[in-house]
Protein backbone atom coordinates (compact mmCIF):
# COMPACT_ATOMS: atom_id res chain seq x y z
CA UNK A 1 0.00 0.00 0.00
CA UNK A 2 1.82 3.34 -1.13
CA UNK A 3 0.87 6.30 1.17
CA UNK A 4 1.33 9.66 0.36
CA UNK A 5 5.33 10.14 1.78
CA UNK A 6 5.85 7.39 -0.57
CA UNK A 7 4.71 9.29 -3.40
CA UNK A 8 7.26 12.01 -4.79
CA UNK A 9 5.95 15.56 -4.53
CA UNK A 10 6.94 16.59 -8.15
CA UNK A 11 5.22 13.54 -9.37
CA UNK A 12 2.30 13.68 -11.72
CA UNK A 13 -0.42 11.00 -12.21
CA UNK A 14 1.24 9.38 -15.14
CA UNK A 15 4.32 8.82 -13.35
CA UNK A 16 2.11 6.41 -11.15
CA UNK A 17 1.09 3.81 -13.92
CA UNK A 18 3.66 0.94 -13.94
CA UNK A 19 6.06 0.42 -17.24
CA UNK A 20 8.69 2.11 -15.88
CA UNK A 21 11.48 0.08 -14.95
CA UNK A 22 13.61 0.22 -18.15
CA UNK A 23 14.47 3.23 -19.97
CA UNK A 24 12.79 1.34 -23.02
CA UNK A 25 9.51 0.69 -20.77
CA UNK A 26 9.47 4.25 -19.59
CA UNK A 27 9.86 4.93 -23.05
CA UNK A 28 7.18 2.91 -24.63
CA UNK A 29 4.87 4.34 -22.00
CA UNK A 30 5.37 7.83 -22.66
CA UNK A 31 4.76 7.15 -26.14
CA UNK A 32 1.34 5.91 -25.45
CA UNK A 33 0.77 8.66 -22.97
CA UNK A 34 0.87 11.05 -25.75
CA UNK A 35 -0.78 9.60 -28.09
CA UNK A 36 -3.53 8.52 -26.07
CA UNK A 37 -3.82 12.12 -24.61
CA UNK A 38 -4.15 13.37 -28.60
CA UNK A 39 -7.01 10.66 -28.98
CA UNK A 40 -8.95 11.37 -25.75
CA UNK A 41 -8.40 15.22 -27.10
CA UNK A 42 -9.88 14.55 -30.32
CA UNK A 43 -12.78 12.06 -29.08
CA UNK A 44 -13.82 15.08 -26.54
CA UNK A 45 -13.99 17.27 -29.91
CA UNK A 46 -16.53 15.35 -30.89
CA UNK A 47 -18.82 16.60 -28.24
CA UNK A 48 -19.33 19.78 -29.92
CA UNK A 49 -22.06 22.65 -29.70
CA UNK A 50 -22.46 25.30 -31.49
CA UNK A 51 -23.16 28.55 -30.22
CA UNK A 52 -25.20 30.96 -31.99
CA UNK A 53 -23.39 34.26 -33.77
CA UNK A 54 -19.68 32.55 -32.89
CA UNK A 55 -17.53 30.78 -35.06
CA UNK A 56 -16.10 29.14 -31.49
CA UNK A 57 -18.16 26.08 -30.59
CA UNK A 58 -18.54 24.81 -27.22
CA UNK A 59 -16.76 21.56 -27.14
CA UNK A 60 -14.90 19.03 -24.50
CA UNK A 61 -11.47 19.16 -26.20
CA UNK A 62 -10.55 22.30 -23.56
CA UNK A 63 -11.67 20.00 -20.66
CA UNK A 64 -9.21 17.02 -22.21
CA UNK A 65 -6.80 19.76 -23.05
CA UNK A 66 -6.44 20.76 -19.82
CA UNK A 67 -6.98 17.55 -17.77
CA UNK A 68 -3.79 15.76 -20.21
CA UNK A 69 -1.54 18.67 -19.39
CA UNK A 70 -2.03 18.54 -15.88
CA UNK A 71 -2.33 14.70 -15.76
CA UNK A 72 1.03 14.25 -17.80
CA UNK A 73 3.29 16.80 -17.08
CA UNK A 74 4.06 19.32 -19.40
CA UNK A 75 6.63 17.82 -21.55
CA UNK A 76 4.74 14.81 -22.16
CA UNK A 77 0.97 17.13 -22.07
CA UNK A 78 2.54 19.69 -24.47
CA UNK A 79 4.08 16.81 -26.67
CA UNK A 80 0.14 15.30 -26.34
CA UNK A 81 -1.53 18.39 -27.38
CA UNK A 82 1.11 18.92 -30.13
CA UNK A 83 0.96 16.13 -32.17
CA UNK A 84 -3.38 16.31 -31.63
CA UNK A 85 -2.93 19.81 -33.45
CA UNK A 86 -0.33 18.77 -36.14
CA UNK A 87 -2.34 15.77 -36.67
CA UNK A 88 -5.41 17.35 -37.51
CA UNK A 89 -3.70 20.41 -39.26
CA UNK A 90 -2.17 17.39 -41.98
CA UNK A 91 -6.00 16.08 -42.31
CA UNK A 92 -6.71 14.10 -39.69
CA UNK A 93 -10.71 15.09 -38.91
CA UNK A 94 -10.61 15.03 -35.01
CA UNK A 95 -10.87 18.64 -34.31
CA UNK A 96 -14.54 19.99 -33.18
CA UNK A 97 -17.57 18.97 -35.63
CA UNK A 98 -14.88 16.09 -37.49
CA UNK A 99 -12.79 19.55 -38.89
CA UNK A 100 -9.17 19.34 -40.10
CA UNK A 101 -6.77 21.56 -41.72
CA UNK A 102 -5.39 24.75 -40.44
CA UNK A 103 -7.17 27.30 -42.55
CA UNK A 104 -10.36 28.27 -39.42
CA UNK A 105 -10.47 30.91 -37.07
CA UNK A 106 -10.46 29.19 -34.29
CA UNK A 107 -7.19 27.80 -34.98
CA UNK A 108 -5.29 30.13 -32.24
CA UNK A 109 -7.20 27.78 -29.23
CA UNK A 110 -6.03 24.64 -30.23
CA UNK A 111 -2.53 26.61 -30.89
CA UNK A 112 -3.64 27.75 -27.09
CA UNK A 113 -4.20 24.21 -26.24
CA UNK A 114 -0.03 23.24 -26.11
CA UNK A 115 0.28 26.22 -24.24
CA UNK A 116 -1.89 25.27 -21.66
CA UNK A 117 -0.77 21.63 -21.25
CA UNK A 118 2.51 22.92 -20.44
CA UNK A 119 1.25 25.65 -18.23
CA UNK A 120 -1.08 23.31 -16.06
CA UNK A 121 1.67 20.37 -16.42
CA UNK A 122 4.26 22.32 -15.08
CA UNK A 123 2.01 23.45 -12.14
CA UNK A 124 0.85 19.70 -11.56
CA UNK A 125 4.73 18.83 -10.74
CA UNK A 126 4.52 21.19 -8.43
CA UNK A 127 1.36 19.26 -6.29
CA UNK A 128 -0.88 22.06 -7.80
CA UNK A 129 -3.53 18.97 -8.50
CA UNK A 130 -3.59 17.45 -5.47
CA UNK A 131 -5.92 20.02 -3.70
CA UNK A 132 -9.41 21.36 -4.73
CA UNK A 133 -8.38 24.88 -4.67
CA UNK A 134 -4.59 24.63 -6.56
CA UNK A 135 -6.47 22.90 -9.08
CA UNK A 136 -8.98 25.70 -9.71
CA UNK A 137 -6.24 27.70 -10.15
CA UNK A 138 -4.08 25.42 -12.23
CA UNK A 139 -7.16 25.47 -14.48
CA UNK A 140 -7.72 29.10 -14.52
CA UNK A 141 -4.43 29.31 -15.72
CA UNK A 142 -4.73 27.21 -17.80
CA UNK A 143 -8.15 28.60 -19.57
CA UNK A 144 -5.85 31.68 -19.48
CA UNK A 145 -3.30 30.23 -21.74
CA UNK A 146 -6.20 29.21 -24.36
CA UNK A 147 -7.66 32.45 -24.53
CA UNK A 148 -4.25 34.41 -24.65
CA UNK A 149 -3.46 32.85 -27.83
CA UNK A 150 -7.20 31.93 -29.00
CA UNK A 151 -8.54 35.44 -28.69
CA UNK A 152 -6.24 37.40 -30.94
CA UNK A 153 -6.03 35.03 -33.11
CA UNK A 154 -10.05 35.02 -33.74
CA UNK A 155 -9.51 38.48 -34.06
CA UNK A 156 -6.94 38.50 -37.02
CA UNK A 157 -8.81 35.92 -38.57
CA UNK A 158 -12.22 37.44 -38.52
CA UNK A 159 -10.51 41.09 -38.86
CA UNK A 160 -12.51 42.48 -35.86
CA UNK A 161 -11.62 44.80 -33.08
CA UNK A 162 -9.81 42.59 -30.16
CA UNK A 163 -12.77 43.22 -27.44
CA UNK A 164 -15.57 42.26 -30.27
CA UNK A 165 -13.21 39.01 -30.97
CA UNK A 166 -13.29 38.80 -26.97
CA UNK A 167 -17.44 39.24 -27.41
CA UNK A 168 -17.31 35.90 -29.67
CA UNK A 169 -14.69 33.87 -28.03
CA UNK A 170 -14.66 34.53 -24.24
CA UNK A 171 -17.17 35.85 -22.38
CA UNK A 172 -19.76 33.27 -23.35
CA UNK A 173 -17.50 30.27 -22.20
CA UNK A 174 -16.53 31.79 -18.63
CA UNK A 175 -19.24 29.99 -17.01
CA UNK A 176 -18.76 27.18 -19.06
CA UNK A 177 -14.77 27.23 -17.89
CA UNK A 178 -16.19 27.46 -14.16
CA UNK A 179 -17.87 24.15 -14.36
CA UNK A 180 -15.15 22.46 -15.59
CA UNK A 181 -12.66 23.93 -12.82
CA UNK A 182 -15.14 22.40 -10.38
CA UNK A 183 -15.36 19.27 -12.36
CA UNK A 184 -11.29 19.39 -11.91
CA UNK A 185 -11.86 20.26 -8.17
CA UNK A 186 -13.41 17.40 -7.23
CA UNK A 187 -11.54 14.63 -9.88
CA UNK A 188 -8.26 15.52 -9.66
CA UNK A 189 -7.41 15.27 -5.44
CA UNK A 190 -9.80 12.60 -5.59
CA UNK A 191 -7.97 10.55 -7.85
CA UNK A 192 -4.59 11.28 -5.90
CA UNK A 193 -6.55 10.54 -2.81
CA UNK A 194 -6.80 6.83 -4.46
CA UNK A 195 -3.41 6.66 -5.32
CA UNK A 196 -2.03 7.12 -1.75
CA UNK A 197 -4.00 4.74 -0.23
CA UNK A 198 -2.95 1.76 -3.27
Amino acid sequence: MATTASIPSTAVLADLLPGAATRLGAQARDLALVVGGAALTGAAAQLSVNVPGSPVPVTGQTFAALLVGTALGARRGAASLALYLLAGMAGLPWFAHGASGWAMPTLGYLLGFVLAAAVCGALARRGADRSPLWTAGAMALGSLAIYAVGVPYLAFALDVPLARAAELGLYPYLVGDALKAAVAMGLLPAVWKLSARR
